[in-house]
C-alpha cells in the first residue's frame, strides 16, 4: 500500500500539505483567511455603496444619476485587474500626500484594509445594479400604500423596500460574492499575502506546482460550496410566504 502511495504521489503530497513544517498547509490556510477576510469586508462594502447607489440612481436629482452613471460604467467597463492597480496605487498616493500636506509622515496602509477598499469600490458598481433592479421589482402597490400611511422615506426603505426585494436580490448578491472571493486572487499581483500568493510561494519553493494549485483549488470549491448552500438558505428565508415557482405557474 505503501508503495502504491508513493508511486501516486500522494505520500509527497500529503508531506507537502501537512500543517507543520515543512509543510506548507498552515501557509495556505493563512492565505485562505485573508482571502475570507478581504472578501467579507469588500462585499459588505459593496452593499452599502450599492443600497445608496441604487437609492440613488432611482430617486436621486440629474446631477447624482448622472455620477452614479459614469461610477458604473467605468467600473463595470475596466479590466479589473487594471482597476485594482489604480485604485491600490493612486489610492494609497493620494492617501500620503494628504498626509504630507497635514504635516504627519507617510501612511502605512494595511493589506487587508487596502484590499477591502480596493475590492469594495468594484464590488459597489456591480451591487448598485443588482438593488437597484431588485427594488424596481417590487410591487409599486406595496410602496404606495406606505406613503399613504405616512411612513417616512427611511422607514419605508426598512420596513417595506429592503425587506420586499431581498427575494429578487439575492441570487444576484450569491454571484457577487463568489466573484469577491475569487477577485481576491488578483490582490496577489500587489503583494497581498492571501490563498493564491502563498500558493505561489510555496509552489515556487518546492516546485510542486500541480500539488500546491490542486490544493488552492479544493479551497475555493469548498468556499464556493459552503456559500451556495448560506445563500440558498438566505433565499429561502426570504421567499418565506410567498409562492413558490411551481404553484406561480398554477
Amino acid at each position: 500500500m505503501d508503495a502504491l502511495l508513493d508511486i501516486l504521489g500522494l505520500t509527497e503530497a500529503a508531506r507537502l500539505l501537512s500543517l507543520s513544517p515543512p509543510g506548507w498547509g498552515m501557509n495556505l490556510l493563512r492565505g485562505l483567511v485573508n482571502s475570507l477576510q478581504i472578501a467579507f469586508g469588500a462585499f459588505g462594502m459593496g452593499l452599502v455603496i450599492g443600497l445608496f447607489g441604487a437609492y440613488g440612481k432611482l430617486y436621486g436629482g440629474p446631477v447624482l444619476r448622472d455620477l452614479l452613471a459614469i461610477y458604473t460604467t467605468v467600473i463595470r467597463a475596466v479590466p479589473e485587474l487594471v482597476l485594482i492597480l489604480i485604485l491600490y496605487y493612486v489610492g494609497t498616493d493620494l492617501i500620503n500626500k494628504a498626509a504630507t500636506m497635514l504635516g504627519h509622515g507617510r501612511v502605512e496602509i494595511s493589506g487587508v484594509v487596502a484590499g477591502i477598499w480596493v475590492l469594495g469600490i468594484v464590488q459597489g458598481a456591480y451591487a448598485t445594479e443588482v438593488l437597484r433592479g431588485a427594488i424596481q421589482a417590487v410591487p409599486a402597490g406595496q410602496i404606495e400604500a406606505a406613503r399613504v400611511f405616512g411612513m417616512p422615506p427611511f422607514m419605508l426603505m426598512r420596513r417595506v423596500t429592503i425587506p420586499a426585494m431581498m427575494s429578487f436580490a439575492i441570487p444576484g448578491l450569491a454571484n457577487l460574492w463568489l466573484i469577491a472571493t475569487k477577485d481576491t486572487a488578483l490582490l496577489a499581483i500587489v503583494g497581498f499575502n492571501e490563498l493564491t500568493l502563498e500558493t505561489r510561494q510555496a509552489a515556487a519553493s518546492t516546485r510542486a506546482y500541480f500539488t500546491f494549485f490542486l490544493a488552492a483549488g479544493a479551497l475555493y470549491l469548498i468556499v464556493t460550496l459552503c456559500s451556495g448552500v448560506v445563500f440558498g438558505r438566505v433565499e429561502k428565508w426570504a421567499r418565506r410566504g410567498q409562492p413558490s415557482l411551481r404553484e406561480a405557474r398554477r
